[in-house]
């Protein structure tokens, strides 16, 4: 996949089948679009293209409400586009003065001109433009006048409920990370540096990685204790995550995010490692001594056994 980003100064040569949006996530709703994406380029032979916006638009036009975590950062989307056969990505710089720009000025300069567009697939009820003005009626309009075509592609339901990021958000704030990846169509994924923590863990038997996560915008689940797979490099484990503030043997009150790999041997200083988040296991416990917490985290561990048992078979 062919990634641009940080410009507005572009031209794409080949004809293109484009949708646009922010893919926080790249949840089933945003597959269905990229499916459906990839089978008119097999009927076309046009090239495939996603348009998305950094910073999230949310955060331009709602300031004051800074409280947004993102699902999957900018280079997280990316790689997830680029999973899904995307020829290219179009990362947009998304600022007051392009939030304010016409729709009939988005759709000649930006679709037409930048983008080369022939097929416009579209998501439910997609708006663009100043006061979000632009929709489908006024795509379909110009659409005839710059010869591309523009379909829009119906709400993604599971269990009747549809799929949105701010829901797989609402799955996450609440630890509900089983929701939230049947929504995602795969496990929720955190990247992190292992940093030295007070290695504690050592001592009672069960050593972990103290993870440093390098963006603030990156949402975290609820606070509690998790069943997570881990990729070290290129290597898998499984293990069990912590995310709290260790009130049994830390008074600092910050909060801390911390896993123990399982059957995992080496030195992990340094590095960065990716959490998938399978199942939360329980809320974050104070116990009145360390073999109150070694107990709990021996049963935890075999709640995760018993777990990759089931998986295995």
């Amino acid at each position: 996949m062919f990634t641009i980003q940080h410009t507005t100064n572009f031209r794409i040569e080949k004809p293109s089948i484009v949708t646009i949006g922010t893919f926080d996530g790249v949840h089933l709703g945003h597959q269905k679009i990229l499916n459906r994406l990839k089978a008119l380029k097999e009927k076309t032979g046009f090239q495939t293209v996603v348009l998305t916006f950094d910073p999230h638009p949310r955060k331009v036009l709602f300031p004051s409400q800074n409280d947004l975590k993102l699902i999957t950062l900018t280079h997280e989307k990316t790689e997830l586009l680029k999973l899904h056969g995307i020829d290219v990505c179009v990362v947009y710089p998304f600022d007051k003065e392009f939030s304010n720009i016409d729709a009939t000025f988005y759709i000649e300069q930006i679709l037409v001109k930048s983008l080369n567009v022939k097929h416009l697939v579209i998501g439910y009820d997609h708006k663009f433009g100043k006061n979000r003005e632009g929709d489908i009626t006024i795509l379909k309009k110009f659409s005839t006048q710059f010869n591309f075509e523009v379909e829009e592609v119906s709400a993604l339901d599971i269990d009747n409920i549809a799929i949105s990021s701010s829901k797989i958000r609402k799955s996450l704030d609440d630890g509900n990370v089983e929701i939230a990846n049947n929504y995602l169509g795969y496990p929720f994924l955190l990247t992190a540096k292992v940093v030295k923590g007070k290695q504690l863990g050592n001592t009672i038997g069960f050593p972990t990685a103290n993870l440093k996560l390098m963006e603030a915008e990156k949402i975290i689940p609820k606070i509690g204790v998790y069943f997570v797979q881990v990729q070290v490099e290129a290597e898998n484990y499984f293990g069990m995550m912590n995310i709290g503030y260790n009130p049994t043997t830390d008074d600092s009150n910050s909060i801390k995010q911390e896993v123990n790999i399982f059957d995992f041997e080496g030195n992990l200083y340094e590095k960065f490692i990716s959490i998938k988040f399978i199942k939360r296991l329980r809320d974050e416990l104070k116990f009145d001594g360390l073999q109150s917490l070694i107990n709990q985290l021996k049963i935890d561990k075999q709640n995760c056994l018993n777990l990759i048992s089931e998986i295995n078979h």
